[in-house]
């Protein structure tokens, strides 16, 4: 597997890109013929590893299904949905940020925002992950926890918390660190939170690996997961 460098500034991953497309426009009435248009699209970033990287944790089948199809059909989805809507330039924190409580773009945020969270949850991990981190982030780990296995227990425990479908995240307030849940596609940028790491508690994350045992699959995250580095380079 080649090294990959992983790209932490979100939002040079999260603009959308001007492509030509080609489309049939009717021609003469007997055929179609092919015309060509410009617009703004996003496409579903690059994995970090290759999908067979997290095992035995999370299975090349899982990451198969849930990168190839459902974070692809929210890619598909919100490109359909902004292409009406007037917001196809702007990078997709932006779109987010306008459309949350908006009860008529709810389907914009709710598409928006399971792109940012499922991309952010790729960065989240890494292969040979988890356990105790170092620098800053394990300073305010501790600080505010008492100590990492505390901190660990926690986040745990808002794994299972969380009712039906969301995520748990870590994320900065100000010099502290906090562990805080978000209920299906809800996430830290509609808060404008600071988000250093995540773990995605939907079912289709972690169901054909674990099934019911989601308390197994937080438990792997923290152990064997984790991308500290990644979280240390998003502390303000």
């Amino acid at each position: 597997m080649k090294n990959v460098v992983i790209e932490t500034d979100l939002s040079k991953i999260f603009f959308p890109q001007l492509k030509t497309r080609h489309f049939a426009n009717g021609g003469n009435g007997k055929s179609p013929s092919t015309a060509f248009r410009e617009e703004f699209v996003f496409d579903l970033p690059i994995l970090p590893y290759a999908q067979n990287a997290l095992e035995p944790y999370i299975s090349a089948k899982t990451m198969g299904f849930h990168y190839g199809k459902h974070h692809q059909t929210y890619i598909d989805n919100l490109n359909k949905l902004i292409a009406g809507a007037q917001m196809g330039e702007q990078p997709l924190e932006r779109i987010i940020i306008e459309s949350s409580g908006m009860v008529d773009r709810q389907s914009i945020f709710n598409n928006a925002a399971q792109v940012w969270n499922h991309d952010f949850f790729w960065r989240s991990m890494k292969p040979k992950g988890g356990g105790i981190p170092s620098g800053r982030i394990y300073e305010m780990i501790v600080r505010a926890f008492g100590g990492f296995e505390e901190f660990k227990n926690a986040f745990i425990a808002a794994g299972l918390a969380q009712f039906g479908s969301g995520w748990v995240w870590i994320v900065q307030d100000g010099a502290e660190v906090k562990i805080i849940k978000t209920s299906n596609a809800d996430t830290p940028v509609a808060h404008k939170q600071n988000a250093l790491l995540t773990c995605d508690v939907w079912e289709h994350a972690y169901y054909l690996d674990y099934q019911n045992r989601r308390k197994d699959f937080v438990q792997a995250f923290m152990d064997h997961l984790a991308n500290w580095d990644f979280a240390e380079s998003r502390l303000a």
